[in-house]
């Protein structure tokens, strides 16, 4: 594998510099447990974890940490499958099982903001994979980045599929008393079928909008990518309402819809999965992506339409995912029973 090559990871690709680690610094892990049975894990510990996106990026910031490469999460459709041909790893079933660990992601990151360089920039996390994906409970990187975060009070947001996030609660609440933060859940659609062979690593929507709830009585007012509006599977009419009804009433603060598309990588993972599963779709699909990794816009602009009219009538606030709340140290979070997590 090409460790000695690895560099910045941006949103679209590697960025120009230094490497961040060398061949030596990785170390290669099994574990004999029945949630990471399949699994291999390399750790590697990191010579810099804030990455640059590119200027190209259509992503509303500049800066993002990734502690992990590759997700247990396999979603079919994930766009960062490409990221796994930079280590000559596979795009499709290693990206799910060959996971990079950066060990030392939270020393590092506290010593990067304590530059004089640094700015106080966002920092985004969970937008190339997720940051709270099953790897997380067994390293447990999350807890030291928000606490650097937060000793820097420097501005971040998280975007996840996981309910292990709420194992963070305090922190964030913590957090959100000193900087902004904004946390983002993902629910494309509720059809549990679908959920199971398109997202099978992932908690049930249900359980990610037990998770929105939870915050929201915290004081943590959580958006919702509604990602993604699968084309001819989650797309009817009276799929997107009760989708939208269901994010409404767990008390999302906002609902920003985005139709899946289909970059190379999780192009090819996705088609073959769609052949398998929904054969008669495939010429449709095709047709529709004829002419690059996204949907036509005016098939975009339909669901975008009908989604916002959807929280308009159901109440949701505006449709900007993941907006910033800070909690004034006045407003003390509200007392809630211990949340048990199972992670399906």
């Amino acid at each position: 594998m090409r460790w000695e090559n690895l560099t910045g990871e941006g949103e679209h690709g590697r960025a120009a510099d230094a490497a961040l680690f060398g061949a030596d610094s990785v170390t290669t892990r099994t574990f004999d447990t029945p949630e990471f049975r399949g699994i291999t894990f390399h750790e590697v510990r990191a010579r810099s974890v804030l990455n640059r996106v590119p200027g190209a990026s259509r992503m509303p910031f500049e800066w993002t940490v990734n502690p992990y490469r590759g997700c247990t999460h396999a979603c079919v459709y994930c766009f960062a499958r490409k990221t796994h041909s930079y280590l000559d790893l596979d795009t499709g079933l290693g990206f799910d099982t060959q996971i990079v660990v950066k060990v030392n992601a939270p020393e590092v990151l506290r010593r990067q903001l304590a530059s004089r360089r640094w700015q106080g920039e966002h920092v985004a996390m969970g937008t190339n994979v997720d940051c709270y994906q099953r790897a997380e409970g067994r390293y447990q990187l999350m807890p030291g980045i928000i606490a650097a975060l937060t000793e820097h009070a420097n501005p971040f947001s998280i975007l996840t599929k996981g309910t292990l996030i709420l194992r963070d609660l305090d922190l964030l609440v913590r957090a959100a008393q000193v900087t902004d933060v904004g946390i983002s859940v993902s629910v494309g659609f509720l059809d549990a079928e679908l959920w199971r062979t398109v997202e099978p690593g992932t908690p049930a929507p249900e359980r990610r909008l037990d998770v929105v709830r939870t915050l929201g009585e915290h004081g943590l007012g959580c958006g919702v990518l509604m990602a993604p509006v699968i084309p001819f599977l989650s797309d009817h009419p009276a799929q997107l309402r009760a989708t939208v009804r269901a994010i409404a009433a767990a008390g999302a603060t906002s609902v920003t819809p985005l139709t899946l598309h289909l970059r190379p990588g999780a192009r090819e993972w996705f088609t073959a999965w769609l052949g398998r599963h929904h054969p008669h779709l495939v010429r449709r699909y095709e047709r529709l992506y004829a002419e690059g990794a996204y949907a036509p816009k005016w098939y975009q602009r339909r669901i975008t339409r009908q989604v916002h009219e959807l929280a308009e009538e159901y109440g949701i606030g505006p449709t900007r995912a993941g907006l910033a709340r800070r909690i004034s140290p006045a407003e003390p979070p509200a007392v809630a029973e211990p949340t048990q997590l199972t992670l399906i």
